[in-house]
């Protein structure tokens, strides 16, 4: 493709070299660079873009995108984009849209925000979309999902280049619709700058991301970008909001038309009479477009929301009751989302991706419900290099509603264990919580299976589907659930040992 039709409105301020060579890739990490691609010399968190343009150009690229001026020493035969200084991420989504014959006019988007509930709201939708016969793409925090098969999530939203790039594959390979978890980062960073959405759906809002946001009101404005438009497009067809969230009535009227859902008042979707169990819920949801009877395996009040929410998006998008009922249905487990452990152990085991203090209420507040006269033994940690203010919150929820907590390391990172476990021990201390301490996470698990009582509940939270933990020198293979199960088989096997023993 001509380089002149590759940065078409980018909001380029000039080019300087050959102006129509050919380009045959983008690529925005210079170790991809190869002969004939443009190399997008962004700014990071870490390092600019720049300092890498040389060693592009040596892998083969015949173009750099900057928002820097062409520096010295670059061979004429390189064509030097200057992007618009504080632009130059929407110039990567244009020129990625553009490469790739703009993908995403050809699909439905679904775009789910909000900080908790995205990624079962997300499988919900897919599940209701692929219910009614179509071929769809999945993009989440669990791992991206096309008819071409499956991969690993770097993140949530990935990068515009590769975000389109996918979106090319699932419109080559016949899709119609796509579902996005939207998170605030990829929203404050244009990633998906120029697509326009069908249904943009909103969760709830609770404090998370400060460390990147600094305020709350950043944060919020981040999700509300998703309802008037993704910049460079229109804001979506339907907005589906969580009326029981006070900032949903900040996000009416953006989008061309409204929907709400709900537990209380006369939202657009209302659950009535949803009971709940270890086995699932059941409800009927009240919809413009007639009741639906709800069956579901997933558990909890927060997964009636989800559910509600998952429901608007089909009514935004006119999908039949039917499918929609069976599309509900067909979700049995969300990986790393109240994912019960069994070896057959006389207490539950979950393993969840709860990482905030509100996720953590919900998550225990969701385990007592269901609990009967069992303890609550929860497990969890925060993570490092992230907003120190959550740490004492996230203590102060999970010590004033659990009946133990074992408090251990998350993903520290490059932050020293012991120092994020202290800030989380201050908000534990406030709640006069029953804690032990245990840095090494799969001792700790150990301790927390071991507490465990006939009827209890143990709660596995933080790292959810994840299957490593980053350490300050390496990041190692390291999965709750695998660690569960591998320690609840010793367990069981030493309690069948000893009852064997007692029988004879």
């Amino acid at each position: 493709m001509d380089l002149a039709d590759v940065i078409e409105g980018a909001e380029v301020q000039r080019v300087t070299g050959p102006a129509h060579t050919s380009i045959r890739g983008i690529v925005c990490d210079s170790r991809k660079a190869t002969a004939g691609s443009l190399f997008f010399a962004l700014p990071g968190a870490k390092a600019d873009g720049m300092v890498f343009a040389g060693e592009a150009i040596s892998r083969g690229a015949i173009g750099v995108a900057s928002p820097h001026p062409r520096p010295a020493g670059i061979a004429s035969s390189v064509a030097w984009v200057e992007l618009a200084p504080g632009k130059e991420r929407r110039g990567l989504a244009n020129a990625s849209a553009n490469f790739y014959g703009k993908p995403a006019a050809a699909l439905k988007l679904i775009g789910v925000t909000g900080t908790n509930g995205k990624t079962t709201t997300s499988y919900l939708v897919n599940s209701v979309l692929q219910a009614a016969g179509f071929t769809t793409g999945l993009v989440g925090t669990t791992g991206y999902r096309s008819p071409k098969g499956d991969r690993e999530a770097p993140n949530t939203t990935p990068e515009s280049l590769d975000l389109q790039q996918f979106f090319a594959e699932i419109r080559d390979a016949g899709g119609t619709h796509a579902v996005l978890e939207a998170s605030s980062h990829a929203l404050a960073m244009d990633r998906l700058w120029g697509c326009h959405f069908a249904v943009a759906t909103f969760t709830n809002l609770t404090r998370d991301h400060l460390d990147y946001h600094k305020t709350f009101e950043n944060y919020f404005a981040a999700k509300q970008r998703l309802f008037e438009g993704t910049a460079g497009a229109s804001a979506p067809d339907t907005a589906v909001l969580n009326a029981d969230d006070p900032y949903a009535a900040r996000l009416e009227g953006l989008a061309g038309r409204t929907l709400t859902y709900g537990l209380k008042g006369a939202p657009d979707m209302l659950a009535k009479k949803p009971t709940m169990s270890l086995g699932g819920l059941e409800f009927t949801a009240q919809t413009p477009a007639g009741n639906i009877a709800v069956r579901s395996k997933l558990v909890g009040r927060v997964n009636v929301y989800n559910i509600l929410a998952a429901i608007g998006a089909g009514v935004a998008l006119g999908i039949p009751l039917g499918a929609i009922e069976s599309g509900i249905a067909d979700v049995g487990q969300v990986p790393g989302r109240f994912e019960k452990i069994d070896e057959g152990q006389p207490f539950l085991v979950v393993v969840d991706y709860a990482h905030t203090d509100d996720a953590l209420r919900n998550l225990i507040g969701m385990a007592r419900e269901l609990s009967g006269s069992g303890r609550i033994v929860t497990l969890f940690g925060a993570g490092g290099e992230r907003d120190r203010t959550k740490r004492p919150l996230m203590g102060e929820a999970a010590g004033a509603l659990s009946d133990l907590v074992v408090l251990t390391s998350d993903n520290p990172r490059g932050e020293d264990p012991l120092r994020i476990i202290n800030d989380v021990v201050v908000g534990l201390q406030k709640a006069n919580a029953k804690y032990r301490i245990e840095p090494d996470r799969e001792k700790a698990i150990t301790i927390a299976l071991e507490e465990a009582q006939s009827g209890d509940i143990v709660l596995l939270a933080g790292k959810g589907h994840e299957t490593y933990q980053v350490l300050q020198d390496r990041t190692i293979e390291f999965d709750d659930r695998e660690k569960a199960r591998a320690i609840l088989r010793r367990i069981v096997g030493r309690h069948d040992a000893v009852d064997s023993r007692s029988n004879r």
